[in-house]
């Protein structure tokens, strides 16, 4: 019950394992976390099939429309740290909960918007909030629920994102022209509210160690049983003793063998000792773990930030997320700019799509192979370094199957870094699973700056230049700049960037804190054995 206290209202009780199971109840996490995926980024990337019809209804430019889904996003970036800190109040449940009401209920209210302005505060703000409180916690939860499979199922659940575009937004886009923009945006919210019902499903998990002992413990233990067992055997001899002799129990023991007696009456001392020194050490431990228990989480741990390490990969994904716009945003200009057909052009929105999702499941399946399980943070510099070479050939090519290959090769990487780079928080080499969920909020944040700025220096590149190429030139610096920081993350966790006795040092810090404990322990067991042999010889002087 003591565990339960610290937890808010919870619709389903949390697990407790002695280790990540990777697997049980995660899977049903997992399915939560792919309808996540389905509504949140999949139907962000199908926002572009209202677009001419908001054009066409307000008389708005593409400029004006589009800072809709830039707001939401920035929206739901920008407020991470949020996320992270109602999810410690809160809990996974309610927080996940209540970003699908946001989300579903400003994606209804902006079917009955009259204006771009509107929109901006029902989808950009409302479901964008809606979104980062179902996002975050959902992949944060997942990857406490699996270890060595962590990779993989991330990979299987994030391909939601990418399905939704091939079936929803073909599907929509239909239902659009039969029943209108406004319609199909209820449609939408009222799929949105299954989530809901996902959030409910997120069981918090407790790793404990002593999870199995604990039960064990639960019994009376051994040497309880053992004391219990003598005084009731001891106490009936000594009964029988006197019924037999008639007499009261002082003349019984003044006509019995004085040696017998004394022998009895040191084991009796004996185990009593031992009884008293079980019972004092299960109190310690008790004390131990409900002083555990009561020592509540910090809603914000700003302390992540004197981790280099985590600074670094901060970096890392600050400048990376620069890469990330350019080909979704240029490509069919790019192309139809070196003569490519229109019609042939839009195809390469469709080849990205489908290399995103074997990229996916690449990338899964490759970090999850026992050679590469310590090796997981060079393995996303290779595929950043790809990425960076890939997106110089976008602007180097001239023709269909040319940008055809490095549209393929970007949506294969693509895929590899977009499923990977926040459960990589959760790897010992960058912060570790525990905290993870104060990570990741602060993680998002700081590149949220990048995904609001990358769109409007790709687009004053263009105009200076009045060549799309340069847009692309501009995120592969920023993705080489990016290479170079993630290089640097395993070197600041081993303590090779800094000072090896400064505090910030993960290995460092540790070495020092771990020999007080270990000098307090071996003072501990001198005094108990200094203890232990007065009690002999207390007892030999008896004898």
């Amino acid at each position: 019950m003591a565990v339960f206290g610290l937890m808010p209202l919870r619709f389903l009780g949390p697990n407790v394992y002695p280790k990540a199971p990777d697997g049980g109840w995660g899977w049903v996490v997992a399915v939560a976390f792919f309808v996540v995926e389905v509504f949140t980024y999949g139907t962000i990337k199908s926002f572009g099939i209202f677009l001419q019809d908001l054009m066409g209804e307000f008389g708005e430019t593409n400029s004006r429309v589009s800072w809709i889904i830039s707001i939401s996003i920035f929206v739901m970036t920008f407020n991470g740290p949020l996320s992270s800190v109602m999810t410690t109040r809160f809990g996974f449940q309610i927080v996940v909960m209540l970003g699908g009401f946001l989300m579903s209920a400003g994606t209804i209210a902006t079917s009955f918007t009259t204006s771009v302005n509107q929109m901006y505060i029902t989808y950009g703000l409302v479901s964008g909030f809606g979104y980062c409180l179902t996002f975050l916690p959902t992949v944060t939860i997942l990857s406490q629920y699996f270890k060595d499979r962590r990779s993989l199922v991330i990979a299987l659940a994030s391909t939601g994102e990418s399905l939704s575009m091939f079936a929803l937004a073909p599907a929509f886009s239909a239902l659009k022209n039969q029943m209108g923009w406004r319609h199909t945006m209820v449609v939408i919210g009222a799929l949105q509210s299954t989530i809901i019902i996902c959030g409910a499903t997120l069981r918090p998990i407790i790793i404990d160690p002593d999870a199995t002992r604990k039960k064990e413990n639960c019994k009376s233990s051994p040497q309880d049983i053992n004391c219990k067992a003598f005084r009731v055997k001891n106490k009936t001899s000594y009964s029988q003793e006197n019924e037999l002799t008639g007499d009261s129990g002082i003349q019984s023991l003044k006509d019995t063998d004085t040696g017998g007696l004394q022998e009895r009456t040191l084991l009796e001392k004996s185990i009593d000792n031992q009884c008293a020194a079980n019972s004092d050490e299960a109190k310690n431990k008790d004390l131990k773990e409900q002083t555990l228990r009561d020592k509540k989480p910090k809603l914000l741990d700003f302390s992540i930030l004197k981790e280099n390490s985590f600074i670094l990969y901060s970096l890392f994904g600050l400048f990376a997320t620069l890469g990330f716009f350019a080909p979704h945003l240029y490509i069919i200009e790019l192309s139809a700019s070196w003569g490519v057909e229109r019609e042939r052009a839009t195809l390469m929105l469709s080849i990205m799509a489908v290399s995103e999702v074997l990229g996916r499941f690449a990338i899964g399946w490759i970090l999850s192979r026992p050679c590469l399980m310590e090796k997981k943070i060079l393995v996303l510099l290779g595929c950043i370094v790809i990425m960076a070479a890939d997106l110089v050939g976008f602007a180097l090519v001239r023709e269909f199957y040319g940008l055809a290959v490095c549209c393929s090769l970007y949506g294969f990487f693509m895929g590899t870094v977009a499923c990977t780079h926040i459960p990589m928080l959760a790897e010992d080499d960058v912060v570790g699973i525990e905290r993870m969920s104060a990570a990741a909020g602060v993680y998002v944040f700081i590149h949220s700056f990048a995904g609001l700025a990358g769109p409007p220096l790709g687009g004053v590149l263009v105009d200076v230049t009045g060549n799309y190429g340069s847009a692309f030139y501009s995120c592969a610096a920023g993705m080489a700049v990016s290479a170079v920081f993630l290089a640097l993350v395993r070197p600041a966790k081993k303590g090779l960037i800094c000072k090896r006795r400064n505090s910030k040092c993960p290995e460092s810090s540790a070495k020092y804190t771990k020999e007080p404990s270990t000098n307090n322990m071996s003072q501990e067991n001198v005094a108990l054995d200094h203890t232990h042999n007065e009690d002999a010889a207390q007892n030999d002087q008896t004898v």
